[in-house]
């Protein structure tokens, strides 16, 4: 199955030059923070080489990983979104390198360029459709009596 989440296959080419003529690189040792839930969303990044697991604190419980992400994928939607709060949380699992993008500057294209805007927003969304499914999936896998049931 090709996923529809990544750069190269969420966005069409002419999109994706736009968007990448506004990254930055960075990159990251193993076990860092990206991100806390409920903490500001003001930025995102694409996975160049590296792991990064998302995790979502959970009442109780020590905080459950629901997903790993790796080349070419977004990590972040919540800086698209209001209220721009974090949903998860993001700690690399070995060395990143990836593109970082300021969120204030992509929604400011966004408004200049309706279609892009519109593209982004497609491609966003099916990544917070995405993730929230894995979330079921990993909630229901852990706490659930029978787990998901997705085996």
């Amino acid at each position: 199955m090709t996923s529809t989440t990544t750069l190269s296959a969420g966005l069409p080419a002419a999109y994706r030059e736009g968007l990448m003529r506004h990254a930055r690189e960075v990159s990251f040792p193993a076990g860092v923070r990206l991100f806390e839930e409920g903490r500001r969303a003001d930025r995102f990044w694409i996975v160049r080489t590296g792991g990064v697991a998302l995790d979502l604190q959970v009442p109780g419980h020590r905080a459950v990983v629901i997903e790993s992400l790796g080349h070419g994928e977004l990590i972040g939607w919540s800086w698209h979104y209001p209220p721009r709060m974090w949903h998860l949380g993001a700690e690399t699992t070995s060395p990143v390198r990836a593109w970082e993008f300021d969120a204030e500057a992509v929604r400011a294209l966004c408004d200049e360029d309706p279609e892009f805007g519109r593209m982004i927003a497609v491609w966003v969304g099916r990544v917070v459709a995405q993730r929230l499914h894995a979330t079921r999936v990993r909630l229901l896998d852990l706490y659930a009596p029978y787990g998901s049931g997705s085996n």
